[in-house]
């Protein structure tokens, strides 16, 4: 939130100094962006998988009982941050190379960021084994 403030505050001081709009408009585009994406989090209940970025507003859900599988996996540097569509499926991650890959009974896949992949590939398994 600090970063957003500063952000705030240098577009109000660029406003008032005569820099033009499309610097302001930017400021603010990167503000709502690292708001939405300075975070991923994951949290599996009794029915559901929910990865979810900042503060909740961008989220992916998966029912338990539309897994069939999951694995750790490492992720290319190349397949970026955010949300991305790549040949391994779409990716959902803010940092690092780790990640959980699920395999939904559709066929589709997904990869989902993390610093503990080992621990959440066993969380997910747990929880699967119960549907």
């Amino acid at each position: 939130m600090a970063i957003v403030a500063a952000m705030v505050a240098i577009g109000i001081i660029l406003a008032t100094t005569g820099v033009n709009l499309i610097a302001i408009a930017v400021l603010v585009v990167l503000a709502v962006v690292l708001v939405l994406f300075h975070s991923l989090s994951v949290v599996i209940n009794r029915e559901e998988l929910v990865a979810q970025f900042g503060p909740g507003a961008i989220r992916k859900r998966f029912e338990l009982n539309e897994i069939e599988s999951c694995q750790a996996v490492r992720i290319p540097w190349y397949y970026g941050w955010g949300i991305r569509l790549t040949p391994q499926g779409m990716v959902f991650r803010v940092s690092g190379f780790h990640a959980v890959q699920i395999k939904l009974i559709t066929g589709k896949k997904y990869l989902i960021g993390t610093d503990v992949p080992q621990e959440l590939e066993e969380a997910i398994r747990q929880n699967i084994s119960y549907h």
